[in-house]
């Protein structure tokens, strides 16, 4: 039934990372095809995945796409239901079928966030308890408690719903992506849940985050808002990232015109359930 899954890697210069992760997916999820995306590397991971893994579709991204080289994959899927893989990430077994089958009785169902077991303690990944604790209102139509964001490296998607939208936003580029595709969605009445059924695993590298992580994640939250908020909640956010980090807003001003042709206010049903999330 996995079959029905295609799974989309997006990786850069991470080749030894992806070919281990790779080995994962195909001991785990036999059946699903594979799309790697090359987000535009130097380190010959497609040559070498393509040596490994002759079954693995392997693309090149043209220039560094960040999360749209996901947008790439997803389009060359051939399957309904398209699965993200990190190169550091991978699929339990059994999880892509439970995932199909959620689909299928769920029409209306654009995005299953499964749960992310991290690293070889498999602790769970602490936005999957603030998922599970969505304050937004049960849907009876969907498998678990409604989200308006997710971890893509523990999302599935359904393929159509994912193109209607156009994807990931370019404008983000990467990290926090997730955010305003989730609104993209809600906005054309595709339904987002939270299933814990459904697992992956996440073992990142050792060491922390990344240097400016942060700040990419305040500029992404701020050209999120700008894009998709009403006017009051711009000037809310516009405002308290100048107090709190100014080089995230300096950074967010540098994508300012393609953030303001790109704007798209989402309905009001969606802006109601975003305060919900806030005032929780």
């Amino acid at each position: 039934m996995s079959a029905r899954v295609t799974v989309v890697v997006a990786t850069r210069d991470r080749r030894e990372q992806v070919l281990a992760t790779l080995a994962q997916l195909r001991a785990h999820s036999p059946a699903s095809p594979v799309v790697l995306v090359d987000d535009a590397g130097s380190d010959g991971t497609p040559e070498a995945v393509r040596a490994a893994f002759p079954e693995v579709e392997v693309l090149r991204a043209p220039r560094n796409l960040g999360a749209g080289a996901r947008t790439l994959g997803v389009r060359a899927a051939r399957t309904p239901y398209v699965a993200f893989a990190d190169d550091d990430s991978w699929w339990a077994p059994g999880a892509l079928d439970r995932a199909a089958a959620h689909f299928d009785a769920s029409p209306r169902l654009a995005v299953l966030a499964g749960r992310v077991l991290v690293g070889d303690e498999e602790r769970l990944d602490p936005v999957c308890d603030l998922m599970a604790a969505s304050p937004l209102p049960r849907r009876d139509d969907l498998p678990g408690p409604s989200v308006l964001g997710f971890l893509a490296c523990g999302a599935v998607v359904r393929r159509r719903a994912f193109l209607d939208v156009g994807g990931f936003e370019p404008v983000i580029h990467f990290l926090g992506e997730e955010e305003l595709l989730a609104r993209d969605l809600a906005a054309l009445g595709w339904g987002l849940a939270y299933v814990d059924g459904v697992v992956a695993h996440h073992h990142p590298a050792r060491g922390g985050a990344r240097p400016g992580r942060a700040r990419l994640q305040r500029r992404n939250a701020l050209l999120s808002a700008w894009m998709s908020r009403p006017a009051g909640v711009v000037v809310r956010e516009t405002l308290r990232t100048a107090r709190d980090d100014r080089g995230a807003l300096l950074d967010a001003a540098r994508r300012l015109g393609p953030a303001v042709a790109g704007r798209r206010p989402v309905p009001a049903w969606v802006e109601r359930d975003l305060r919900l999330l806030e005032a929780a």
